[in-house]
């Protein structure tokens, strides 16, 4: 009787040390991959030379008309404060059907070639949507640009150049084989697209940023 007793004991034991086991383990989180391809990013048809060399190209394209773009800025500019080193990150306005979005493009580009992107890319952002001014033509531009502190002459020069005129040229052209079909769009290593959409949020766009960037990193390596 107590043999009896005895075993009973121990398959009881053991009954309750695997389902304990099994508990747990459901319990757990999973290993698992944070982000998921064509749910959270999309992989691009044909992958796209980058410029950046041995260094992650991150890739974001805007428009300046774009509410959802100005949103994201803040996000973006955190998180160039922290971005691994091996990333050089590259904006590039889209260019579609719209005249608007070429001549926000122009802007952008007089405004790099005149050496004062940094110091009016976010003041130009903030004169379309904090302060609600619609700029569409150089004729609305000028009274911005003259508060700015930016010679005239000098932007119509490189707003015509040959210079400009290829960059231009080049937006167009990486808008189109993106297979974006919005702004802002992120494209990691000419290889990888997603949005704040598909992300999941602007901060989770961030971290998918990175996860793109090591996934990149692993296959260069190969």
């Amino acid at each position: 009787m107590r043999k009896s007793l005895t075993l009973f004991a121990l398959l009881a034991a053991t009954l309750f040390s695997v389902s304990t086991a099994i508990i747990t383990h459901a319990a757990a989180p999973a290993d698992k991959v944070p982000f998921t391809l064509d749910r959270n990013y999309y992989q691009l048809i044909e992958p796209q030379p980058v410029t950046t060399g041995d260094k992650i190209e991150v890739m974001e394209l805007f428009w300046y008309g774009c509410p959802h773009c100005y949103s994201l800025e803040p996000y973006l500019e955190k998180w160039l404060k922290s971005k691994p080193e091996n990333v050089e990150f590259v904006r590039v306005p889209a260019i579609w059907s719209r005249k608007t979005w070429e001549f926000h493009a122009r802007v952008y580009y007089t405004f790099e070639a005149l050496g004062v992107l940094d110091k009016l890319h976010h003041e130009f952002f903030d004169e379309l949507h904090k302060r609600k001014n619609r700029i569409r033509s150089l004729e609305t531009l000028f009274p911005f640009l003259e508060k700015q502190g930016v010679d005239k002459k000098q932007f119509m020069d490189a707003y015509d150049s040959f210079a400009v005129d290829s960059k231009v040229r080049h937006s167009k052209l990486v808008s189109e084989k993106s297979g974006a079909d919005a702004v802002p769009t992120i494209v990691v290593d000419g290889k990888y697209r997603a949005t704040a959409s598909s992300a999941g949020g602007h901060e989770q766009l961030t971290l998918l940023i990175d996860y793109l960037v090591a996934l990149a990193a692993k296959e260069r390596k190969k």
